[in-house]
């Protein structure tokens, strides 16, 4: 049964976004809700998320979203390193702050600041440790940061009872084409 779910995929930077008043974030929320939904139907609990810009801080906020029909929904951010924000623009450390403060759970899994990739590795494997699935906002034909972390999952549910879900883009081209009839309404 699936009751604690990473949910983890592009940074935004690399989708293109550059603030979230770009249209994508809009469709690409809303894909995540639509999704959580049906975990939530299933008995879901908990969503894990390490706090990286794009995909996992709007999991936070449809979470935050959620948790009015789904009071039971708990988050929790567990960051790779301490202070991952610091180089981050003051608009985006406070909306971090906010998901941070927000946050059912909230810590740093090395307890020291950046160092080597060495703490992404190991946030990745605490993460499969202490999950029951992944979803994972990824398309084969467009590389980036999540290809490594769904190889890995894909390649942990091998040998565990572990579930990797992906949200393609064809699912965000569906939610879109979905959202613009909705508008047209």
């Amino acid at each position: 049964m699936l009751k604690r779910l990473v949910i983890t995929g592009y940074k935004q930077h690399e989708l293109g976004i550059f603030d979230d008043k770009n249209p994508g974030v809009r469709f690409i929320k809303k894909a995540l809700e639509n999704r959580l939904r049906e975990f939530l139907d299933e008995g879901l609990e908990w969503v894990i998320v390490s706090g990286q810009l794009g995909v996992e801080t709007w999991a936070a906020e449809v979470v935050l979203e959620l948790k009015d029909e789904f009071p039971e929904l708990k988050y929790a951010v567990l960051t790779p390193f301490l202070d991952q924000e610091k180089r981050w623009n003051e608009a985006k450390q406070e909306k971090y702050e906010m998901i941070l403060e927000m946050a059912d759970f909230h810590r740093s899994l090395t307890n020291r600041p950046y160092e080597a990739p060495w703490q992404f590795i190991e946030k990745n494997k605490f993460f499969l440790r202490n999950s029951d699935g992944m979803l994972i906002v990824y398309d084969e034909e467009m590389e980036g940061s999540p290809k490594f972390t769904k190889k890995e999952a894909e390649s942990y549910a091998e040998k565990n009872d572990y579930q990797v879900f992906t949200i393609t883009a064809d699912d965000l081209r569906v939610v879109a084409e979905e959202e613009q009839m909705n508008d047209w309404e």
